[in-house]
């Protein structure tokens, strides 16, 4: 069998050309196609990798925030808790101590009512004793008894200390007006020319006095002149235990009142 080379050659020349035609116009396109393909392929994966990847990053700060909230709700809660009981203790101890101080204040209030009730009383019982003291001797006083006070004035006014005896001269001296001799009755002229002699001999001096009747000096007599008094009687007897007896009342009433104020 006889070998046509050039039917041989032309067909090796067309598979040739055949070859190069698909290479170049089929195969070339459909491999770039493919690698383009596979490219957008690998760049939705990458994609979707990245996004995946940013969704567990967000999931985690998600988680992480949810946490961090959580405990700090609850340390919120603990110290909203905290602080609600510590107002309600305080608020507590508070109106036990209102009540506390109100009962103290009321105790002492009702101390100090039972007190002042109580020295109200002695102090008119005292009251009414003197006045019914000084009213007796007033009804018994008479002329005669009168004359012994003026006695004893005159022996009190030559035996005054020198301090006094200075100190009541200086102000006869120096008063423009007449010095006043005051007593219950009025003075037979005998005792005022006693009295009378007893000052000119005490101050050295001729001194000037005006008589006056007072009722209100109840057993007693008393010398004035300018602002200073010279006098006995029984009514300054009185006064000074009335003032005593009233010292004695407002010491009683601070020693109750101590304990009062210190419960």
């Amino acid at each position: 069998m006889l070998i046509d080379w050039f039917t041989v050659g032309a067909q090796a020349l067309n598979f040739l050309v055949l070859v190069w035609l698909l290479k170049h116009f089929l195969y070339k396109p459909v491999l770039n196609a493919i690698a383009t393909r596979e490219k957008g392929i690998a760049d939705k994966l990458a994609d979707a990798d990245a996004k995946q990847a940013e969704a567990r990053k967000e999931h985690a700060d998600f988680d992480t925030k949810n946490k961090t909230f959580e405990e700090q709700r609850g340390a919120l809660l603990k110290k909203a808790t905290e602080d609600a009981k510590a107002e309600r203790d305080h608020l507590i101890d508070d109106a036990h101590k209102e009540a506390d101080d109100l009962r103290t204040a009321q105790a002492t209030a009702l101390k100090n009512d039972q007190i002042r009730i109580g020295k109200e009383i002695t102090r008119t019982a005292a009251e009414e004793i003197f006045a019914i003291a000084r009213k007796a001797l007033a009804d018994l006083a008479t002329a005669s008894l009168e004359e012994r006070v003026g006695a004893v004035f005159t022996r009190r006014l030559r035996e005054m200390d020198s301090k006094a005896k200075e100190s009541l001269g200086a102000a006869l001296k120096s008063s423009k007006d007449p010095a006043v001799v005051q007593s219950a009755f009025d003075l037979p002229a005998a005792q005022r020319a006693t009295i009378q002699n007893a000052l000119n001999e005490t101050f050295s001096a001729e001194i000037r006095i005006r008589f006056e009747a007072a009722p209100d000096q109840i057993c007693g007599i008393e010398l004035t002149a300018n602002g200073q008094k010279l006098g006995w009687s029984i009514a300054s007897y009185l006064t000074a235990l009335d003032r005593k007896i009233q010292t004695s009342l407002d010491e009683v009433k601070i020693t109750q009142a101590k304990p009062a104020a210190a419960k």
